[in-house]
């Protein structure tokens, strides 16, 4: 079974970071795209980043580029985002989702997701 767990999410102040990690069982990143979305109250689920299946392609959303980085470790099985400068706007749940080989900018593309973890920006 292929399985998605985020974890690192947290409350930190403004101006603050985080990094979340999602560590991948049952498949190998090297055949999925990983992509971070998140989802506020009351809100859609939008996608934030993406790293691709061979690691040398990565995708940013405009409010996010320049302030979240997308990484892997292939041997760790882990995609990490490390969020710096982080607005009371970032705060949302944040999940993982996998796609085979590319990145997509659909949500419903991705046929794996984590169970989410819980980012809170404020002072």
């Amino acid at each position: 079974q292929l399985h998605l767990v985020e974890s690192g999410g947290g409350l930190v102040q403004p101006g603050g970071s985080l990094t979340l990690s999602c560590a991948a069982s049952g498949f190998t990143l090297d055949k999925y795209a990983i992509a971070w979305f998140r989802q506020a109250p009351g809100k859609e689920r939008e996608g934030t980043s993406c790293i691709s299946s061979r690691g040398t392609l990565t995708t940013y959303q405009d409010s996010v580029r320049g302030r979240f980085t997308i990484s892997r470790d292939i041997a760790k099985n882990t995609v990490y985002l490390q969020m710096n400068n982080l607005k009371p706007e970032d705060t949302a749940v944040y999940y993982c989702a996998a796609a085979q080989w590319s990145c997509y900018r659909d949500l419903y593309e991705y046929d794996y997701w984590g169970q989410g973890t819980q980012v809170t920006v404020s002072s």
